[in-house]
Order: structure tokens, then sequence, then C-alpha cells
């Protein structure tokens, strides 16, 4: 049984005054390597007097760079897509010989290729003893990962957080809770410390509800590892679960800042932000 879904989403920032934007990058688009099949997507900006410019940044995420005209006190961004979800198997993956059993070791052309995503930027004491716990979760790479996903659910409690950026992996130990950006960054440290290159995914959560034709759709993080003979395998902390049909990526990168989806900046302002996420389904 599949799904076809209509998905609408709309952030709009509202200004105290005119400003002007500076070149905003939006990544808003779901990448290539998306489950959901997209059957039509479209991107909007207000105010029209602005140039779109679509491109590929060098992890191969669409990005919209718009360059606006004139001053404004209001910039909205809309999105609406139709996409086919079927639920499949988030096990259903081979894995080289090599890899079977974790830890492994990457072939040294594998590693190079990979160095990117395998950069350690955190240290910290609780951090240390974090990985140190997910070493002993040692056996079979599946059941590993599986493990080491529900041992970052456990540790780290959700909330919604709503200034920006993300919490270094340390901090988000620390308080014990963290917004899905901070743990899906916290899971790629451990990842890496562990040896297994890893990404930072920003994308929507599609969740079908089971009558009425409705779901939720939110902006959401996770984190993606690299399984030889598998390809980039999702990770979500915040429920503990693999990434399935209804993870939508948009933008995947080593840094969570090259995977926000808008980044920008404006005059001196004191801006509010509305946002509208909505889906719609019916069974196909």
């Amino acid at each position: 049984m599949s799904f076809l879904i209509s998905l609408y989403h709309k952030t709009c920032y509202n200004y105290d005054r005119p400003v002007f934007l500076s070149p905003h990058i939006f990544r808003l688009k779901p990448a290539a390597h998306s489950q959901a099949i997209i059957n039509s997507y479209s991107f909007h900006v207000e105010p029209q007097e602005h140039k779109v410019h679509w491109q590929q940044d060098v992890s191969g995420n669409f990005i919209a760079r718009v360059d606006f005209d004139r001053s404004m006190e209001e910039m909205s961004v809309e999105i609406r897509l139709d996409a086919t979800l079927t639920p499949t198997n988030p096990f259903d993956f081979l894995i080289d010989d090599y890899a079977l059993t974790a830890p492994f070791f990457y072939p040294p052309q594998t590693r190079n290729d990979l160095w990117p995503y395998l950069e350690i930027t955190d240290y910290g004491f609780l951090l240390s003893s974090l990985v140190s716990r997910a070493q002993n979760l040692r056996g079979d790479t599946i059941s590993f990962l599986v493990n080491l996903n529900n041992l970052i659910y456990k540790e780290i409690a959700y909330s919604t957080r709503m200034e920006e950026g993300v919490l270094s992996s340390e901090q988000t130990l620390q308080n014990g809770i963290g917004a899905c950006r901070d743990s899906a960054w916290l899971q790629v440290q451990v990842l890496r410390h562990l040896g297994l290159a890893s990404r930072f995914v920003s994308g929507y959560l599609v969740q079908i509800l089971e009558t009425g034709g409705t779901g939720s759709v939110d902006l959401h993080a996770w984190a993606e590892v690299y399984i030889p003979g598998a390809g980039w395998i999702g990770l979500d902390a915040t429920s503990g679960l693999f990434a399935s049909e209804g993870h939508i990526p948009l933008a995947c990168s080593p840094r969570p800042k090259d995977a926000m989806p808008v980044t920008g900046t404006t005059g001196p302002t004191i801006s509010t932000i509305h946002y509208e996420n909505t889906v719609s389904y019916k069974v196909i």
C-alpha cells in the first residue's frame, strides 16, 4: 500500500522596519536519494522583486540562491510538493563482507573519499564516556546500529528549541535534552569517534495518520552513516528508529551549517517568524 501525499510548507519573516537582505540560500528541495518519489514540486518566494538561481553544492544538494532587489518588511518562502510514499523495510540492504561486524575499517581509498565525513570536532568527558559505552555494543553491524540509535534516544530527551544553531555534543549531554538537530549532531560525532563516516541531514518528517486523510509534517534532522554495500543509512535518534519513507531529506552535509533549510542575513531589525506545515494524503 502506497500513499500519495500533498505537502505544503510556508515560512514568513516579518521585520519591524524596511531592511535589505543578503543573498539567501534555500535548501528546501528533496535530495536525489530520497526514498519518496517526487511527482511535482514548486518553490515560491515573496516579494516578487528577486532572482532565483538553482544550483547544486559540493555535497550534491539542490539549493536555490535568491538575490533580492529592494528593501522589504516581509519575506516568505512557500513550498508545495506531491510525492508517493511506499512503506519499505529499513533493514533491507546488503553489507559488504568485511563490514558485517562492527567496528570495521574502511579500505584506504574508501576512507580517503569519506574523509570529510570522518572529521571529529567535538570532545569532552561526557562524550568520551558515551563513546566508550557505544564501543561495548560491538556485534553484527545492523544490531550495533540499532543499539547505538537506542542508546542516544534514551540518553537525550526531545525538546523544541527555538534558538538558532546546533549545540555541541558535550552541551547536549550536559543538558540531557535537545532539539532533533542537537541529537543528530551528537550521533554524527559518536559515529565518527567510532571510525564510521556519518553526515548531518535536514529534511521533512511526514507522519501519516490512520484515518482522515491527513497527517503531520515538520522540518526535522537526523544522521546518516555510511555502511559499505548498503550506502548511506538514516538513523533518527529523536525516535530511536531507522529513517523510513516518511523521512524526506532536503540537504546532507558533513557539517550542520551547510544543511540548514535557510541561511542569509538582514540589516539591523527585530524579526518574527510564522510558519505553516500541512500534509494530506490518499491511499493508492
